[in-house]
Parts: structure tokens; C-alpha cells; sequence
């Protein structure tokens, strides 16, 4: 530990731990994806991803977390997150946001993503997701080379800005979902410290080898204000425009860093922002 918000700094072999969960996470997500079709409903989405873990021989990070009732968050539409399943159907041209975290000998992976379900697909639902992705990528690839967390929060917003100028929602400004963020996380899902996913005047703590950190931004093509539902979990724009959330579990050691979340550590998209990875033997 160390620093005011006392952050949990990881050994290699802890790390290696959290891979073994990011990597039941990533099994869960692909298992998730698969399934996302017209007509089925965010219950059998949650029942794929508790297969998953009945299979790893894992446990659920979301289940009874604060008596949350589910293995997955799936949030559609003009929900942002922490979306209960349930008996919804998925229509065509949803856009679904799914948020699923396991836990290995007591070590967390979180990471989501989102998705248009097929059919009658609008093209501004498109651009949303794939901005918000390339906003959480960018964020990721600038722990590589900053010395100050608040970087990730200056990635992002640099992402939104280009997206702005580039006119991809239609001359308005995605906002950036400012009451949730991502954070640390280890032998807990949420830990210290906050991970801002927009510009602050405060840097933030200095980033060091150890840090496990969950980036995670949340785009929206209205305003970024939220409400709470009656079921005190499931977050909506109050506009009602859709939403998107990705993010990822990033591990920072020694030698640089590794995604712990995706399958191949981040190598392909990292790659592609002029960053290697550094995977742990």
C-alpha cells in the first residue's frame, strides 16, 4: 500500500492470478456476444455468463455484491449501467452494454463491452460504441508512457474532441459520463484509485509498477446527467439518449503493461497506438 488512498500495489505472482480470472471474464464475454441475437432476453445473456464460471470453477464479482442479484450488468439502450437482467427482449438495433467480473483465489477481473444487436442498425449507434471503445483504448495505451493517472481521464476526452470535430453524432459532443469511472481493483472489485475518464486540473496519483486498474469510460449521444431507477441499480440518461461502456482490467509492472482481461493482453489494439505489451511469464 501506499499513499493516502493506501492503493493495493500487485506482485507478478499476484498479477498472474488476475489474469487467471481476466482471462474467465474474457471467456464470459465471447460466450455473451455469441448469444446476442433478437429476442433473447437479458436473463439467458446472464445464464450464459454463470455457465462460464460454473465451467472455470470461478466465483461472480457482481453476485450479491451489495445483494446486486445477477452475474452480468446488461444495460440497453438509454441505460448506462448496472443494468438488472431480466425478461427484456433484445430488439434489433439495440445497443447492449455488458458489464461481468470473476474472481479466482480471491483476485477480480472486470472488464465490458458493448454492442448493436444485428438487424436495423443505426449508423450514430455504431459510431457511439466504436468511439467509446477507441476512447478506452487510447486511455489504456497512455498508462504506457504517463507518469500521472490523470492521463487516462486526457486520452479519452482527446477521442470525444476528435469524434466532435470529425462530426460522428451528428455536430453534437458525445458526453462523457461523469458519475461513474473506473477504478482499482485486486483482491476487491472496486479499490482505490478513482480512474477519471475526463480532464481534471488534479493529475492524479503518480502511476507505479503494481497498479491494477480498471479504465473504463461510458459515452453517451446526449447529455452525460444519469438517474438512478426504483430498482436502485440500473443508471439511464436522463435525455434518453443511448449509451455505451467499455473497459478493461490493466495490469503495471516492471517491464510495461499487459491488459489482463483481453485474450491476447491488449496486443492488437495496443499495437496499433504504437504501444507493446508486456505479457508475465
Amino acid at each position: 500500500m501506499f499513499g493516502r488512498e493506501r492503493i493495493e500495489l500487485k506482485s507478478p505472482e499476484q498479477m498472474l492470478l488476475m489474469r487467471r480470472a481476466g482471462l474467465v471474464v474474457a471467456d464470459a464475454h465471447a460466450a455473451v456476444r455469441a448469444a446476442v441475437a433478437v429476442g433473447v432476453t437479458t436473463a439467458e445473456l446472464d445464464a450464459v455468463a454463470a455457465g462460464v464460471l460454473a465451467d472455470a470453477g470461478a466465483g461472480s464479482s457482481f453476485l450479491g455484491y451489495h445483494d446486486y442479484p445477477a452475474v452480468l450488468c446488461v444495460s440497453v439502450n438509454d441505460e448506462v449501467v448496472h443494468g438488472i437482467p431480466g425478461e427484456r427482449e433484445l430488439a434489433a438495433g439495440d445497443v447492449v452494454s455488458v458489464d461481468f467480473g470473476a474472481v479466482v483465489d480471491g483476485w477480480h477481473g472486470d472488464a465490458a463491452f458493448s454492442m448493436v444487436v444485428p438487424g436495423a442498425v443505426d449508423d450514430g449507434d455504431e459510431a457511439l460504441v466504436a468511439t467509446t471503445r477507441t476512447a478506452m483504448w487510447a486511455g489504456i495505451a497512455a498508462l504506457a508512457t504517463a507518469d500521472r493517472l490523470g492521463a487516462v481521464g486526457q486520452a479519452v476526452e482527446d477521442v470525444v474532441d476528435a469524434a466532435h470535430e470529425a462530426g460522428l453524432n451528428g455536430g453534437v459532443r458525445y458526453g462523457i459520463v461523469e458519475d461513474y469511472v473506473g477504478h482499482g481493483i485486486g483482491t476487491q472489485m472496486h479499490q482505490p484509485p478513482d480512474v477519471l475518464n475526463y480532464r481534471t486540473r488534479d493529475r492524479g496519483p503518480r502511476l507505479r509498477p503494481g497498479m491494477c486498474l480498471a479504465v473504463e469510460p461510458m459515452l453517451v449521444r446526449g447529455e452525460q446527467e444519469s438517474d438512478v431507477l426504483e430498482d436502485d441499480w440500473t443508471v439511464v440518461t436522463r435525455d434518453g439518449s443511448r449509451a455505451a461502456h467499455w473497459e478493461h482490467t490493466v495490469a503495471l509492472h516492471d517491464g510495461g503493461i499487459w491488459v489482463l482481461t483481453s485474450p491476447d493482453g491488449g496486443a492488437e489494439a495496443l499495437a496499433a497506438l504504437g504501444v507493446q505489451v508486456a505479457p508475465l511469464a
